[in-house]
């Protein structure tokens, strides 16, 4: 597709009309990467954002490495003439306005902050790539693993927090929050008085502990805060009231397909929490 393709389908988007399936999609976030790599055809991809081959930070990162990708630069991005650009609320500002001004179409979307807003992400995405079909199947695929990681009906629940670099934790109004909640755990961020994301000081977690401490871990096998804080002499105090799991940060961002993921892990910490005794 030539640039004054790419300008007239920038402009049908502007004036409501139907698009042609693109044919050179960019993606320049991990997240939409992910979405991207499951719903569109290969061919179809043009680059995706650096952070895909990344296994610490992507769901998708064997697909990805044998795929094109950008540093989200505007001149890649426009050396690569797409006629779609998924991008984020986060992606580069430079960038994205870089792009608006050649008419080269992008479509932005936020973080998702509920189970729903994501999977309707979901339904966009594959309409965009001209494969709704694909769109279904894959929110099917999410809420089968969301309902498979939900106890029991009457099954004991228990209270869990995020913990992450520098206390930071997940709060209400988010979408791991939420994934929190069907897979049978209580956030108590809440008791903390955190609204969204927000930090929690060891000193106030050892205080007024949780059943579960989920631990985000940057990448298996990798010496880094979160095994420090696992470690830590002051956590032995609480060693009988308060559990520690390790879960993969990159299960803890993005919604779409990776919510499959972040379900089945932490319905496992779940049953082995309870194993131990939690």
């Amino acid at each position: 597709m030539n640039r004054r393709e790419a300008i007239a389908g920038a402009l049908a988007i502007t004036a409501g009309a139907p698009l042609p399936i693109p044919r050179r999609i960019v993606s320049l976030n991990s997240c939409l990467d992910a979405m991207l790599v499951h719903l569109a055809d290969r061919s179809q991809i043009a680059a995706l954002s650096h952070y895909a081959r990344e296994a610490q930070a992507s769901t998708v990162a064997a697909q990805a490495r044998t795929l094109p990708y950008t540093w989200e630069s505007a001149e890649e991005v426009i050396d690569l003439m797409p006629d779609l650009v998924l991008a984020s609320q986060h992606s580069a500002l430079a960038t994205r306005n870089a792009l608006k001004r050649l008419h080269v179409p992008v479509q932005r979307f936020k973080v998702p902050k509920s189970i729903d807003e994501s999977l309707g992400q979901v339904r966009k995405v594959a309409r965009l790539v001209g494969h709704p079909d694909r769109g279904e199947a894959l929110v099917a695929r999410i809420e089968a693993a969301i309902a498979a990681a939900k106890p029991a009906p009457g099954a004991r629940r228990l209270t869990a927090l995020i913990y992450q670099p520098n206390g930071f934790a997940a709060g209400p109004g988010t979408l791991v929050d939420e994934m929190m909640d069907h897979a049978g755990f209580d956030n108590v961020a809440r008791r903390f008085g955190l609204k969204t994301w927000g930090n929690v000081g060891l000193e106030r977690l050892l205080a007024d502990p949780p059943q579960v401490l989920l631990v985000g871990v940057s990448a298996p096998g990798a010496r880094s805060w979160a095994d420090r804080i696992m470690t830590h002499p002051a956590l032995k105090a609480v060693a009988g009231r308060m559990r520690q799991a390790p879960l993969p940060e990159k299960l803890l961002y993005c919604g779409g397909p990776v919510l499959i993921e972040t379900a089945a892990a932490m319905a496992r910490v779940r049953v082995q929490a309870l194993k131990e005794g939690a």
